[in-house]
């Protein structure tokens, strides 16, 4: 599943690209992906000129003066500038620009989102989101707040997004052997510095992975088509049984909140 990074990287992709455009229809192939489409989205889109694009959590919001398109990418989503004639399997919907151009947002697992934003912008998948990981909001001393007394691995609790937002399992897992902290200690028994040196090590390694275009694990591409390249930078993410970069320990494999973790239990204490 595309994570902070990758979704920031589409951002700022479909802002270059889409700068100064005009939605002129959109055509969707089907009226639902994990939720129902809205059936006025057509209606409310036409016409509209793109605004803004920014990004809330893992979430894409298109932003017009008559509505505001929010957006997931699921696991397999991608948005990409198609002409006609360019269609493919698993093309959801097609936004027809004003310049000829048309955007194609395509979904082969369909567990993406379609929606619009309501006016007060509630939503209820925004709704008890935490602060955004590169945001001033996310602290030592936030996680130390927010940590205290918890007995629940401390890998479990930065991907939690009611804590923190967009801490994925790719970088929490890099992030936890940056600062040597082992993904099962119990969050709360972190002592306050060693939790500011996490926040250090997230908003690092989040600024590193989004400046390398993200990480492409499977299909993830950019929407101008390209693919990340964080995934070669790696130390221990998908490196299970392999040898620590720090010690040469071979790298241990758990699973912690049912996903897959990957540490070396020689370094991380």
């Amino acid at each position: 599943m595309p994570e902070l990074p990758e979704v920031e990287t589409v951002r700022a992709g479909l802002e270059r690209l889409l700068a100064g455009a005009v939605i002129r229809r959109v055509d969707l192939q089907r009226h639902d992906l994990r939720a129902p489409i809205p059936q006025e989205l057509p209606a409310r889109l036409a016409g509209q000129p793109i605004t803004a694009i920014r990004r809330r959590a893992k979430y894409l919001l298109i932003e017009t003066p008559g509505a505001t398109l929010l957006c997931h990418l699921g696991m397999t989503g991608t948005w990409r500038v198609a002409p006609p004639g360019d269609e493919r399997t698993h093309d959801h919907a097609y936004l027809h620009l004003a310049d000829g151009r048309r955007l194609v947002f395509r979904d082969p697992r369909r567990f993406g989102l379609l929606d619009l934003l309501p006016a007060d912008g509630r939503h209820p998948a925004l709704a008890g989101l935490g602060p955004e990981p590169l945001g001033p909001a996310f602290s030592g001393d936030y996680l130390a707040t927010v940590l205290r007394g918890r007995k629940a691995p401390l890998k479990a609790l930065i991907m939690d997004q009611r804590l923190v937002v967009g801490v994925g399992n790719i970088y929490a897992q890099e992030a936890l052997f940056r600062v040597r902290l082992r993904p099962t200690r119990p969050a709360g028994r972190v002592p306050r510095a060693a939790l500011s040196d996490l926040v250090a090590a997230i908003r690092a390694i989040l600024g590193e992975a989004i400046a390398a275009g993200g990480s492409t694990i499977s299909d993830f591409h950019h929407a101008g088509g390209e693919a990340g390249w964080f995934q070669h930078s790696f130390q221990v993410y998908g490196r299970a049984g392999q040898p620590c970069s720090a010690c040469s320990a071979p790298l241990r494999s758990d699973v912690i909140a049912g996903r897959s973790t990957v540490w070396c239990r020689r370094c991380q204490r």
